[in-house]
């Protein structure tokens, strides 16, 4: 990634920008300016709405690939979605339709579905 496209990118003012730039760019980037995308957008996104679509965005194609930075994505959406808007979204669109029904293993295997469970389900399973 070039240092006016990080400047410009910089300026983002919610994380769009950079979202749109993944979505439209997805086939050009390698690991390393995969990874400075995300920290960008974990840096200019403060409420995690383009956290939580860039995330199932790259899950959607290509989960094994992008498990790292989905990963990482998906933390931010937990520190910065104070209001819960985005991690029922996450839950779906990450772990599927029946993560419910799996509930209780997701939350011993997968630290990223322990802490979005406790959140939305604040009473547990």
């Amino acid at each position: 990634m070039d240092k006016d496209l990080k400047k410009q990118l910089c300026k983002d003012p919610n994380g769009l920008l950079t979202y749109e730039y993944i979505a439209n760019h997805i086939d050009a980037l390698d690991d390393v300016a995969m990874g400075e995308l995300v920290d960008n957008m974990i840096m200019v996104d403060v409420s995690g709405q383009f956290l939580a679509s860039a995330s199932r965005y790259l899950y959607a194609i290509n989960p094994e690939k992008y498990a790292m930075h989905i990963s990482r994505l998906i933390g931010a959406v937990i520190d910065k979605d104070r209001e819960h808007r985005y991690l029922q979204s996450l839950l779906i669109g990450i772990w599927g339709e029946d993560y419910e029904t799996r509930a209780e293993t997701l939350n011993v295997t997968d630290n990223n579905f322990r802490r979005i469970y406790k959140r939305v389900y604040s009473k547990g399973i």
